[in-house]
């Protein structure tokens, strides 16, 4: 009933257009491939007026004065299109622009210059090319996380991770969206990269910071991620072959111009390269089996021409077994699935809704054996939800969006020592949001406003003993807000905040990421939340350049931790399980940009602090750094057109040391009871008060494409970690031997890569 109250509220709104004014609206495609263009600019010829196209493509243009107006549409990569229509008073007008894909490169001035700076993105937001992404020189293959992690602001926590670490938060406060669907768990191989395969993408964007109303549920960031939808005029195929890992991918028309399909699969490819490790190294850590494998697939029709149905749906799953020493193992079965259905309509001329079903299940079995001795830690998520949004549109000087979003998720969580449970609890939980944003233009000023409602309530009971559940409901409301003022077409300022909650958090195991596990709020583990805020300038240096700074800053609150002294949870209340901690964290960013010439790429730097600390643990009363926090973070992307097809991608990064705990003192205590042998205490002065050495590396690709048997082809040769620096990745400490025998663990030595391509 409140799906079809704010269907009805949005369609009355839509239609209450000044009688003297005229109204145009449609989509942005992609004229070959019939894809929708996200964020394209669409603007009335010869006036500061326009808009831009929304995650499914669609604009509306309201409030234009009847008679012959021009419409120019641009995006990056593309051909500018420019249509003249005659518009009479009170009409709605339909106009779809289809755009060609540029056939120059240096064409781009015309669309970098003529686009309006303060429709490129808000603050703290980032759209990620993904044709830059598949150029970056990588380990394995083009990857979405470890190329949005050169980005300022944006951190990793070494070569074996791919998991983002975005302006001071942990990765489980950014949420992860796939076609509208949340992942939960959005890594292969231990972290190593992300689950996104690059082919599939369409559309990503980022949100750093101060993100608007239009999500909610995490307190840091937002990576929102679209599918392709498929190649509605033919048939397309791509394959490609890799030393580690091989994808193949198809799409095509159903009926052409109206429905289509896209099918995209991935599969590891090491089997042999572990062998020879295996053979030729006497090491632990290397893999006795592994494989992974993920899905991508979506279908969409169009109904009418104002009326579009699609279905999209992912699975992935990573199966190891990692042998440690000569009397331990690790078994770990983990994967995500997910699935959405979408229905979108354009209500009328200047109202846009769709309505999405989605279902999301992560799924994580690992288990342990030490010298005859098994343990196992199994975690489970299922969320099904729903999720209507609306937009209206009447004019480029008003907009109003609202949305209701609301599901049932399951948490499951065991564990088991040698056979005897210890804890063992499946924990229903209901949530709902609602929102509602408006975007006001007045003159150079951009007033932009939110207010979301968030409501969960979860089940929670004694983890052993089978008492009756206990219901904890929480319901948190988070304003945001947004200034923005222009100076000319050069130069905009942009001021954001907002209110951030969370319901969910994941304990992680900084050392190996196989047993991290996800829990919820209940009785008397509150949301977590956060406040944060966003100054930034963004200017343009000439046509060829584009220079973003940005201050930021955010508190943490109510941030929940196990114990680290609990070791048998029998019998406790869910609340005793946990540590409570705060924190804070604040920065600077600059981003310099070149996107025209044969020379482009990017300059980001971030200087920048993040602390915790957990008032009641004696132990971390005090403020200290986690793993992630770096004073300084440099990067770099080059990309030069060499000629003859060639290309180089160049990639270097540099980063303050990871913080550690070092051991400052050791000693023996002798006699004591139930003691054998005798107890061995560590001293430290601090936690986290050391630091690694200072991380840096460069890496190289190059990249020919042409014709290969009537089809296209992509041959990559790439170096990772050029100079061969082996960065320190953590050190260990040996306390039988005297002194003390420390271990520096470290990264990737210098390693070749190359991968084969063809699109047919």
């Amino acid at each position: 009933m409140l799906v079809r109250l704010a269907a009805l509220l949005f369609l009355l709104l839509g239609t209450t257009a000044q009688a003297q004014t005229a109204t145009l609206n449609g989509f942005v495609r992609d004229a070959a491939s019939g894809e929708t263009l996200v964020q394209a600019t669409v603007q009335v010829d010869g006036t500061g007026r326009g808009t831009v196209s929304n995650v499914q493509g669609f604009y509306s243009l309201g409030d234009l004065p009847p008679g012959e107006v021009t419409i120019v549409a641009r995006y990056i990569g593309y051909d500018a299109v420019r249509r003249t229509v005659t518009l009479t008073p009170g009409e709605v007008q339909r106009l779809d622009l289809d755009l060609q894909p540029e056939g120059v490169v240096g064409e781009e001035i015309v669309v970098e210059a003529d686009e309006a700076i303060e429709d490129e993105r808000p603050p703290g937001v980032q759209n990620v090319s993904i044709a830059l992404v598949e150029e970056l020189p990588t380990v394995f293959e083009a990857d979405l996380f470890r190329s949005i992690q050169l980005l300022p602001g944006v951190k990793s926590a070494s070569d074996f991770s791919s998991a983002l670490y975005i302006r001071g938060g942990s990765p489980d406060q950014t949420l992860v969206l796939l076609d509208g669907t949340t992942v939960y768990n959005p890594t292969h191989f231990f972290g190593f990269f992300s689950t996104f395969n690059t082919e599939a993408i369409k559309d990503v964007r980022l949100y750093k910071g101060a993100y608007p109303s239009t999500y909610g549920g995490r307190l840091g960031s937002v990576v929102d991620i679209y599918n392709r939808d498929g190649n509605r005029n033919e048939r397309a195929g791509s394959v490609t072959v890799g030393l580690l890992a091989s994808r193949i991918g198809i799409e095509g028309p159903i009926v052409k111009g109206r429905a289509s399909y896209s099918f995209n699969a991935r599969r590891s490819t090491l089997e042999p390269l572990l062998a020879v490790l295996r053979e030729n190294l006497d090491e632990d850590g290397i893999p006795e089996s592994f494989y992974f494998y993920d899905v991508n697939a979506k279908v969409g029709f169009d109904l009418t021409p104002d009326d579009r149905i699609s279905l999209a749906a992912y699975a992935g799953r990573d199966r190891v077994v990692l042998p440690i020493g000569d009397d331990a193992e690790f078994d770990l079965d983990y994967g995500n699935q997910t699935a959405s259905l979408a229905y979108q309509r354009v209500l009328s001329g200047t109202a846009f809704a769709n309505l999405r079903l989605t279902a999301s299940r992560y799924f994580s079995f690992p288990t342990g054996n030490f010298a005859g001795t098994t343990f196992e830690r199994p975690n489970t998520i299922t969320d099904f939800s729903a999720r209507f949004d609306a937009e209206w549109l009447p004019s480029e000087r008003f907009e109003l969006r609202g949305g209701v979003w609301g599901g049932l998720l399951t948490l499951g969580l065991s564990s088991s020592f040698n056979g005897s449970t210890q804890t063992d609890y499946e924990n229903p939980s209901r949530y709902a949001s609602s929102y509602v944003q408006t975007r006001l233009r007045r003159g150079p000023w951009i007033f932009t406003g939110g207010l979301r409602a968030e409501y969960f309530r979860s089940l929670t009971d004694d983890l052993i003993d089978d008492l009756d559940p206990v219901p904890a409901s929480y319901l948190r409301v988070s304003p945001q807000v947004q200034v923005e003022r222009t100076f000319g077409d050069r130069v905009v300022v942009q001021a954001a905040a907002g209110r951030y909650h969370q319901f969910l958090s994941l304990l992680s195991n900084e050392a190996f990421s196989g047993f991290d596990t996800w829990v919820t709020t209940g009785v008397g583990v509150p949301p977590q939340s956060s406040e944060q805020a966003v100054l930034g300038v963004k200017t343009r240096l000439g046509e060829a350049y584009k220079l973003d700074v940005e201050l930021y800053g955010r508190t943490l609150r109510d941030l929940f931790d196990t114990r680290p002294e609990v070791q048998d949870a029998a019998g406790l209340d869910y609340a005793e399980l946990f540590r409570f901690g705060e924190g804070y964290a604040y920065g600077v960013e600059v981003l310099l940009e070149r996107g025209v010439g044969p020379l482009t790429g990017l300059v980001g730097y971030t200087l920048g602090a993040t602390r915790r600390r957990y008032p009641d643990e004696p132990a971390f009363r005090e403020t200290f750094p986690p793993k992630y926090d770096r004073l300084h973070d440099l990067t770099l992307v080059a990309n030069y057109e060499l000629g003859r097809n060639w290309r180089v991608t160049l990639a270097g990064a540099y980063a303050t040391g990871q913080a550690y705990t070092t051991p400052a003192a050791r000693y023996e205590t002798g006699g004591l009871p139930f003691e054998d042998p005798d107890l061995n205490v560590l001293f430290s002065n601090g936690l986290n008060t050391a630091r690694l050495a200072p991380y840096h590396r460069v890496d190289i690709g190059f990249t020919r494409t042409g014709v290969f048997f009537g089809a296209e082809y992509e041959l990559q040769l790439q170096v990772v970690n050029v100079y061969n620096r082996r960065n320190l990745w953590f050190v260990t400490y040996d306390f039988d031997e005297n002194p003390v025998e420390v271990t520096e663990v470290r990264q990737l030595p210098i390693l070749p890569n190359i991968s084969f391509s063809l699109d047919f």
